[in-house]
């Protein structure tokens, strides 16, 4: 079923590069160091581990808010409180010892369906987590996962480990995170070498291809409209994709201005919104928004926005679906499913 914009800008606030934009309509980032050139994504960030110097566990790793995360053995009741933990879980293997998830409206892998749903919009089912004997917490960082839940359930014992990626290479390092965290370290290894090889790829298939404007709509509120804020994952991989990134002006403000979008001028708009009711049409009759390039020329073009903002396995399909978009003639390896 749809979700209505207003959710879905909640949802990327959220997921906050979903990790955010539709996460993040008003979602800020921890403002990343900027990336101008598509190789950045080969560099490696190597999760901080400490392991025993006799077995993988206990372990203690430091999250990405800078949290020692003591793992006292293998986790075999995980539950997931981002959408994207829950790809990359299933992704390596541990979709098996998976007991609960945050609430999904992607539904995506289809192999956790039928799992219970601790977290939604309205806040994280502490008591539930603690029923299923949950024994790891993969969370959200930067608000994602509120911070009350998190200190909560730290409280009862429960290691919570919170992830938030604001670059590529950032996103690959949380699968290796999350990998040595379950005890999966070798396919979370296999699964960002894939990552790495996917998106040198597509650099090299769009690097010398001639880099339009192009504003990425993150989704809207009343008259507000969001994009993509600076120095975020989202920049990035549409400047992998072959793009001139539209973006607000702030690596902290997702909404976009009238004024600075006439100045910036795009010449594609891409609506990451579009499966949420948002029409090329409707996108045109903005006021002041008719002297655009992008609607003059009609290049308006909806994308799946799930797989762009999404900081799991499937971020090379988005950085696919980007380019294409971008670069509708552009000749691009296929894509191998990233879950059996």
């Amino acid at each position: 079923m749809p979700v209505p914009v207003c959710a879905r800008v909640a949802l990327i606030a959220l997921l906050a590069v979903v990790l955010a934009a539709c996460t993040g309509g008003t979602a800020g980032t921890t403002g990343p160091e900027p990336t101008a050139s598509p190789s950045a994504a080969s560099a490696s960030v190597a999760p901080s581990v400490e392991p025993s110097p006799t077995a993988e566990f206990p372990v203690t790793l430091t999250d990405d808010e800078g949290t020692a995360v003591d793992i006292p053995a293998t986790p075999q009741k995980i539950v997931s409180l981002t959408p994207a933990a829950t790809e990359i879980l299933f992704a390596i293997g541990a979709g098996d010892r998976v007991v609960a998830k945050v609430e999904d409206v992607a539904n995506h892998p289809p192999q956790a369906d039928a799992l219970p749903v601790v977290a939604t919009f309205e806040g994280v089912d502490t008591e539930q987590i603690v029923g299923l004997a949950a024994d790891l917490v993969i969370a959200g960082g930067n608000f994602g996962t509120p911070p009350d839940a998190v200190a909560k359930l730290r409280s009862l014992g429960i290691p919570v480990l919170v992830v938030y990626a604001t670059t590529v290479a950032a996103a690959l390092a949380d699968i290796e995170l999350i990998g040595s965290s379950v005890g999966a370290s070798d396919a979370a290894k296999d699964l960002t070498a894939s990552m790495r090889a996917g998106f040198d790829q597509v650099a090299t298939a769009t690097g010398e291809l001639p880099a339009p404007r192009v504003f990425y709509e993150t989704g809207t509120l009343d008259l507000a409209v969001y994009g993509i804020a600076d120095d975020s994952v989202y920049e990035e991989l549409l400047t992998m994709a072959g793009a001139a990134p539209v973006t607000t002006g702030s690596a902290t403000n997702w909404e976009m201005s009238t004024e600075i979008l006439v100045t910036a001028d795009p010449e594609i708009i891409l609506l990451g919104d579009g499966a949420y009711g948002v029409t090329a049409e409707a996108v045109a009759a903005r006021p002041g928004w008719d002297v655009l390039t992008a609607v003059k020329e009609g290049a308006i073009v909806p994308v799946d926005d799930i797989v762009v903002t999404r900081p799991g396995p499937r971020l090379v399909e988005g950085l696919h679906v980007l380019a294409r978009a971008i670069h509708p003639d552009v000749v691009l390896p296929s894509l191998a499913p990233v879950v059996p």
